[in-house]
């Protein structure tokens, strides 16, 4: 008989070593190898299968019934949109997000919405007790008979009150806390999450019941376990925003059943999360009028646009080395168009300490917003305002030249929605075509843009 022995394994990629180590060689991570008991494996029994029958075999492909995997609608449009338009039955979605952001919160609610129909929804918590879950429920003021709140961390018993219940959506918070007990590894291992997270699988894919699992992230933010947590699951989403902020931004970076590129907005608020069901208008609701540095982008947030405000601060530095410092966008692209800016646009911006905030706590990732970012650090070097009626979107290359982007008839659309008279783009095909009610101010060079944006008059 093989007896138990003891092996090491990497907590960050799941990789297993003989001894212990400071460093994992396989990820590079540091002190997250931990050592874990691996028990035998039983020996094969491939050669005594017995051949499929029934349901389990094979099928053409138009001999698939679906007509019971309607989606589950969701009162909810903001996490309906991410999903794809509702619930898959039998789907696995994995939420992550940094502490305190909100998870739980908006996993209550959701529950609550869910559970105001004839199906009870049970939502399982391993780190907190009833009664913790009632004080918060109490806040959000939430009743629902139908709701079902069970704390436990044994998995066997989470699926045995799933398969008792058999509810319209079941929510485990969070993966890490549960365990099976047949692993001798410890809540949170690399083979516990794992196991669990097949588990549940298994048995949503069985008994058709949704399941939403809460995930840990790591310091670098991404989920913590292996990477075949995310493989595993159908749906993994992400909840992110500033904690000083109120704004939560839900999105999906694998969804089998939609979209990917889809996000929703919600609002933190004493009551809970509300869903924003207009982003670009919260997000530009404390815009000072006639400020310089300021500038409006247009950015598509998946098929969405999105108005924000982009500041920039350009001040004299006293230090050898200048500071470029940014919140909400990312600091490699700050530096190119600060280059640009120096070597194509002249600006003398070397003894220059330049900071820049997307106004929010949104964090903008399209090239479409580079054009906006640099005219407000031209108009904070100029101490010229921007024009308060101009919307602003393009991509800048090396050579200073404008990129146009997709979709410039629908971020036109927005900004004329919102008020704004005027859109500052590069030139597109679509141009003479557009007619969104917006003047058109295109231009072929961020230099011959910046000219255009801060004049005070437009002939």
């Amino acid at each position: 008989m093989t007896k138990r022995h003891t092996r090491f394994v990497c907590q960050a990629c799941g990789a297993t070593q003989s001894k212990w180590m400071g460093r994992c060689p396989d990820c590079g991570e540091w002190n997250t190898l931990v050592e874990t008991i691996v028990e035998p494996s039983p020996r094969s029994t491939l050669g005594a299968r017995s051949p499929l029958t029934g349901e389990n075999q094979a099928r053409p492909l138009p001999e698939i019934p679906v007509d019971s995997f309607e989606r589950l609608p969701l009162p909810m449009e903001e996490f309906a949109r991410v999903l794809g338009g509702g619930i898959v039955p039998g789907s696995v979605v994995l939420i992550g997000g940094d502490p305190g952001i909100g998870k739980s919160t908006l996993l209550l609610q959701l529950a609550s919405l869910l559970a105001q129909g004839s199906s009870p929804v049970l939502y399982v918590s391993g780190e907190e007790s009833p009664q913790q879950i009632k004080l918060r429920a109490a806040r959000l003021g939430i009743s629902s008979p139908q709701l079902y709140i069970l704390a436990e961390t044994d998995l066997e018993r989470i699926l045995a009150e799933v398969e008792r219940l058999h509810p319209c959506l079941a929510i485990v918070d969070s993966v890490q806390s549960v365990r099976l007990e047949t692993l001798a590894s410890a809540a949170g291992s690399i083979s516990q999450v794992r196991e669990c997270a097949a588990e549940l699988m298994r048995l949503a894919k069985a008994q058709g019941v949704p399941i939403f699992i809460v995930g840990h992230v790591t310091k670098s933010g991404s989920i913590a376990g292996p990477r075949v947590l995310e493989h595993i699951v159908d749906t993994v989403l992400y909840l992110e925003g500033e904690r000083f902020h109120a704004y939560r931004l839900l999105r999906s970076v694998k969804n089998r059943f939609g979209s990917t590129n889809e996000v929703g907005v919600f609002e933190m608020r004493d009551d809970g999360l509300v869903e924003v069901t207009n982003p670009s208008e919260a997000f530009l609701a404390e815009r000072p009028a006639h400020a310089t540095g300021s500038a409006v982008a247009v950015t598509m947030e998946g098929t969405r646009p999105i108005l924000v405000e982009v500041q920039a601060l350009v001040s004299q530095t006293t230090l050898a080395l200048p500071r470029r410092t940014c919140n909400g966008f990312d600091l490699n692209r700050l530096l190119l168009l600060v280059a640009v800016l120096t070597k194509r646009v002249g600006l003398p911006l070397g003894d220059q300490d330049i900071f820049v905030n997307v106004v929010g706590g949104l964090r903008v990732r399209e090239p479409a917003v580079d054009l906006a970012v640099a005219v407000a650090i031209a108009s904070s070097f100029r101490n010229r305002p921007v024009q308060a009626d101009l919307a602003i979107f393009g991509e800048i290359g090396l050579a200073g030249e404008l990129r146009s982007v997709g979709q410039a008839e629908r971020r036109l659309r927005e900004a004329a929605k919102l008020g704004f008279s005027q859109g500052l783009l590069p030139p597109f095909k679509g141009a003479r075509a557009c007619d969104q009610g917006i003047r058109l101010l295109t231009a072929r060079s961020a230099a011959e843009a910046i000219d255009l944006a801060l004049e005070s008059r437009h002939s």
